[in-house]
């Protein structure tokens, strides 16, 4: 069973409605939530949804053994399945990562608002009328997409089993544990990182995980199949779909933690074979940035601890605090 429905999620000052599409698949329980598009120029999560839904209700479209059923897959789910995946029309229709100030000033970013309040600001409404079915669901799956450069991985809460195993029937390559409340650092707190989709639900208790699919504002193919068949394995693991999910057999680190930043503004200009997913030793030397001006070196950009590089700064005009790169630091957990 499909249906979708279009979903009223709050009104602008002209009384226009802000409006979204819920699909739902099979029926009963377990359920499990997916959304995309938080964010709006995070597209991949978008397109991660739109093919996990022609695999459900088009036999012709898959190579799976969906066309010997009676019926689309969708009809033999056991369990249901939640998908939305424009969470937020405010920032995908401006392809941003926030809503201008006019359209909510108090809270630009909806992935800082959850669970939400019906009688608050438009993205904090936004959240509320998600997290009616989010909120009910037996797991979340929130589609993001890193910056440009960002290997793909999946953040879940650190210390939080469930999520783990979450995360890991999800099967990216690498997994980061963030740590929360009181176990985190100033600036977790400082973004308000316990309005997280992420962090709300699991605190009541819903394993969650946040997939960061490739990069964003373009289609990455790679990322968007490792998303699809990453929802394939969380429907494994919660049993909607026949199976166990693949082994997975990675690297489990640290989250907000390992960034080198620069020192200084400038250029930034990575050394040569600098490269996603290499390890990375202390002291290891990624590029220099300069003074675009006078050509004077500002920084050496070195690692000051061992790991996985995860992201690099490939925008090469830097202001001082910018990351330039991420190390994924390894957990022995």
């Amino acid at each position: 069973m499909h249906t979708a429905d279009r979903v009223t999620l709050a009104r602008l000052p002209s009384g226009v409605p802000v409006e979204t599409t819920v699909h739902r698949y099979g029926g009963g329980e377990p359920t499990v939530y997916v959304q995309a598009a938080q964010h709006g120029r995070e597209i991949n999560g978008t397109e991660c949804c739109r093919r996990l839904h022609d695999w459900l209700t088009d036999p012709a479209a898959n190579g799976s053994d969906a066309a010997d059923r009676d019926g689309p897959l969708a009809d033999h789910l056991d369990g249901t399945l939640i998908v939305v995946p424009v969470a937020d029309p405010l920032t995908f229709d401006r392809v941003s990562y926030t809503t201008p100030e006019p359209v909510d000033s108090a809270n630009p970013n909806l992935n800082r608002c959850w669970p939400g309040d019906s009688d608050g600001t438009l993205h904090q409404r936004v959240a509320a009328t998600l997290w009616e079915y989010a909120g009910d669901a037996d797991a979340i799956v929130d589609l993001h997409t890193g910056s440009p450069e960002m290997l793909t991985h999946t953040v879940y809460l650190r210390g939080d089993d469930d999520s783990r195993r979450l995360a890991e029937a999800f099967g990216t390559d690498i997994l980061l544990a963030e740590a929360a409340g009181d176990d985190a650092d100033t600036e977790w707190h400082e973004r308000n990182f316990g309005g997280k989709l992420r962090v709300a639900a699991t605190r009541e208790g819903i394993p969650s995980i946040t997939p960061e699919l490739g990069s964003n504002k373009q289609l990455d193919h790679a990322a968007i199949q490792t998303g699809l068949d990453g929802l394939f394995g969380v429907c494994r693991q919660l049993g909607l779909l026949d199976g166990d999910p693949d082994p997975w057999d990675g690297v489990r680190a640290r989250n907000h933690l390992g960034r080198v930043r620069a020192a200084d503004s400038g250029l930034f200009v990575p050394a040569d074979g600098v490269e996603l997913g290499g390890e990375v030793a202390s002291g290891d030397t990624f590029g220099t940035v300069y003074d675009p001006a006078t050509y004077e070196p500002r920084q050496t950009v070195t690692a000051d601890r061992a790991g996985i590089l995860y992201s690099v700064a490939r925008e090469a005009t830097v202001t001082a605090g910018q990351t330039l790169v991420g190390i994924a630091e390894r957990l022995d957990e």
